[in-house]
C-alpha cells in the first residue's frame, strides 16, 4: 500500500519576547531563518508604541514568510527585574490578541523544557544555549536569538510544529 503524500511544512513562528525579541522562523518551504528584533522605545515615543511597532513587525512577518500557521514563545514564570515583567506581559498580550484576531494558534512552553531540549540541562546559561544552536548549524547572534531557535527546534521535533 503506498503510503500518503507528505504535508509540506507550515510556516511556524517561534518567538523569545523581550525588549529584543528573538525570533526563528521555519517557512513553508522548509528554510529556517532567524536573528533579534528591537522594540526599545525611542526618546518621544509614547508608552504603547513598542506594542505598535510588535504588532505591525507581526503582520509583516506573516505577509512576507506566511501565513503563519502556529506560534511558539518561551513562557517566562519569573522576572529578574520589574520593567522586564511589564514589557513581557505587554508583548504576550499583544501576541495573544493579534493570534486570536487571525486564528492562528499559539502556545507557551516553560523556560526550562526549552533548555533542557537544547543542552540536557534545565537550567543551561546564555552561552550554553548560544553553543547549542551553534552545534546545530545556526549562528545566533546573542542568547535571545539562540532562544528562539531552540524553541523553534523543541516546536518541530515534539510535536511538528502544532500548537
Amino acid at each position: 500500500m503506498p503510503l500518503p503524500p507528505l504535508e509540506p511544512p507550515r510556516t511556524i513562528l517561534a518567538l523569545d519576547l523581550g525588549t529584543t525579541t528573538g525570533w526563528a522562523l521555519r517557512s513553508y518551504d522548509g528554510l529556517i531563518t532567524s536573528g533579534t528584533v528591537s522594540f526599545r522605545p525611542g526618546r518621544f515615543d509614547g508608552g504603547g508604541m513598542r506594542y505598535l511597532r510588535f504588532t505591525n513587525w507581526l503582520t509583516e512577518i506573516d505577509r512576507l514568510s506566511g501565513p503563519i500557521a502556529s506560534i511558539w514563545f518561551e513562557e517566562v514564570r519569573r522576572h529578574a527585574g520589574t520593567d522586564a515583567s511589564h514589557v513581557y506581559g505587554g508583548l504576550m498580550a499583544t501576541l495573544t490578541a493579534w493570534a486570536e484576531l487571525r486564528g492562528i494558534p499559539y502556545e507557551g512552553v516553560p523556560v526550562g523544557t526549552i533548555k533542557r531540549h537544547a543542552t540536557g540541562k534545565e537550567n543551561a546559561n546564555k552561552d550554553a544555549m548560544i553553543a547549542a544552536a551553534r552545534s546545530r548549524g545556526f549562528s545566533p547572534a546573542d542568547d535571545n536569538e539562540a532562544d528562539a531557535i531552540a524553541l523553534l527546534l523543541w516546536a518541530i521535533e515534539t510535536n511538528g510544529g502544532v500548537a
